[in-house]
């Protein structure tokens, strides 16, 4: 059975990873959607944390954050605690963008889902499953 799961554990990976590709090479998502993801995951980070999170050097990082910025997406505040530092937080723009991503998102795989013989029930419990392996083990906090 631990072969079994493994094997199982092993193709969600794999297959959440072709799913995301999938999608991406299908829906636009603008430079940055990552970020903003972040975001919205982590709440307020600094640039640091968010190349961290990112997996990106700190100088890719603020190239993102800047044009982000530029159109509107994101903003810098006053670190709450430092007052030399900046965080970086998501504008109501960032949301509305955020949003139509994952609409899209949504979208492309609601049709190809409905080319299959799945339910909603069988796709309620995937996302059940995955909630809780992902809740399992939280990312490290990446805010300041």
């Amino acid at each position: 059975m631990t072969d079994d799961l493994s094997t199982l554990a092993s193709d969600l990976v794999v297959l959440a990873s072709r799913l995301t590709r999938a999608v991406r090479r299908e829906v636009e998502h603008p430079a940055g959607a990552r970020t903003l993801s972040l975001l919205d995951e982590h709440g307020p980070s600094g640039v640091t944390a968010l190349a961290a999170a990112d997996r990106c050097s700190q100088p890719t990082m603020t190239a993102t954050v800047k044009a982000l910025s530029e159109q509107g997406l994101v903003d810098r505040e006053p670190h709450p605690t430092d007052g030399r530092a900046h965080v970086v937080v998501l504008t109501d723009a960032g949301r509305a963008e955020l949003a139509r991503i994952r609409h899209a998102n949504a979208a492309l795989v609601t049709a190809r889902l409905a080319a299959t013989h799945h339910t909603a029930e069988e796709v309620a419990t995937t996302v059940a499953v995955l909630r809780d392996v992902l809740d399992l083990h939280p990312q490290e906090d990446t805010t300041p």
